[in-house]
């Protein structure tokens, strides 16, 4: 095959990726659909953060589908918190994979039925973030101002006073516990979908350390002054990430040859590197440095669907962390997919196809009786 036949093969081939999943090998993806989305903003006054630094006024911005319903009481009983994963945005679970699984008619999440919130989190998307313009003089924000940045978006700016399910992917899914953790009963049931309720440690937070610290030795990081990106720190935090995200199986086989193979490691670091900005991911990747939930699990009592799959490189089951874990929430059970050639390793977490049966089972036992 000649190279212009190789490089139409593999664009023609390229699925369309949450931003959560860099590493995801390419399958047929299904088409994409334009979803009725709603922009929404919310501004937050004099918004302290957890380690005590406030900011004047903390802009948060979030998508919505659907209508909103309220019971006999008053109180909203349709919505549906959807939460993305670190780098990744309020459209990233819009993506076909997810969205066309999901949202339509008769599916678990029909907007017809159910009203949707996407929220871009802090230091994400169109949401405060240190690319506006403060870079390393931003507020370090962590996963606990994220969730209570998230609830008083939903409280007060979209008046939404309880939710039907929290379902959270990846960083999403470390929020999913916080949020049962610190806010009991706002939510009928929550699901996080590839994520372990404990401290950052071990490879996982080497890493992340490691894409931080390549960022910051790039001479052109410039403290995070600089006037053009750091390339070949961004780069290199971006070939880690490549790798802890991907799916073995699916990388060799969608990429069988040594030049397929590199050509699909140049087209997605070009891709990344000209997409990131480098304070922003020093910023969300360091966001984790102080997640830790496993004091608390007892204390979630909302009835949990937690979903791993045996082939996510950022969570390996060979830990056994999750089932000594989920014993100590009183509602909670775990599964494992089994690595099939339908999971994608940590990004398995964004095809829906392969856990919506779990999902709609979830919905009919925790629903109103």
């Amino acid at each position: 095959m000649n190279r212009c036949l190789l490089i139409l093969s593999l664009l023609c081939s390229a699925a369309i990726y949450a931003q959560t999943t860099p590493g995801a090998a390419p399958t047929a993806s299904p088409s994409p659909r334009e979803w009725p989305v709603q922009d929404g903003t919310f501004d937050i006054a004099n918004f302290r953060f957890h380690d005590g630094e406030t900011q004047a006024s903390l802009h948060l911005h979030y998508l919505t589908l659907g209508t909103l319903h309220r019971d006999s009481q008053g109180h909203t009983d349709n919505a549906i918190l959807l939460l993305h994963g670190t780098g990744g945005n309020a459209r990233s679970l819009l993506a076909p994979m997810f969205s066309n699984e999901l949202f339509g008619p008769g599916q678990p999440l029909d907007i017809t039925k159910y009203f949707l919130i996407f929220p871009d989190d802090i230091g994400h998307g169109q949401s405060s973030k240190p690319s506006d313009g403060l870079h390393m003089h931003f507020p370090a924000y962590d996963y606990d101002d994220m969730v209570v940045s998230q609830h008083a978006m939903l409280v007060d700016g979209l008046h939404v006073d309880h939710l039907r399910l929290i379902l959270g992917t990846s960083m999403g899914c470390m929020q999913t516990f916080i949020w049962g953790e610190t806010f009991p009963g706002f939510s009928d049931a929550l699901a996080p979908f590839a994520c372990l309720p404990v401290e950052i440690a071990g490879r996982n937070r080497m890493m992340r350390y490691m894409a931080i610290d390549a960022v910051k030795r790039d001479p052109a990081w410039k403290n995070g002054e600089y006037t053009a990106e750091p390339v070949l720190g961004l780069r290199t935090a971006s070939e880690m990430i490549f790798i802890m995200t991907s799916a073995p199986l699916q990388m060799q086989k969608n990429y069988s040859t040594r030049v397929t193979a590199e050509y699909r490691v140049d087209e997605y670091l070009d891709r990344a590197v000209a997409q990131t900005d480098a304070n922003d991911l020093i910023y969300y990747f360091n966001a984790s440095r102080n997640y830790n939930p496993a004091p608390k699990l007892s204390t979630i009592t909302a009835p949990v669907l937690w979903i791993n799959s045996a082939d996510d490189f950022v969570n390996p089951p060979e830990l056994g962390i999750a089932e000594r874990m989920v014993s100590q929430m009183p509602h909670a059970h775990f599964f494992l997919l089994p690595i099939s050639d339908a999971t994608r390793g940590h990004g398995t977490h964004t095809f829906a196809a392969v856990w919506k049966d779990h999902l709609i089972d979830f919905l009919s036992q925790t629903g109103k009786k």
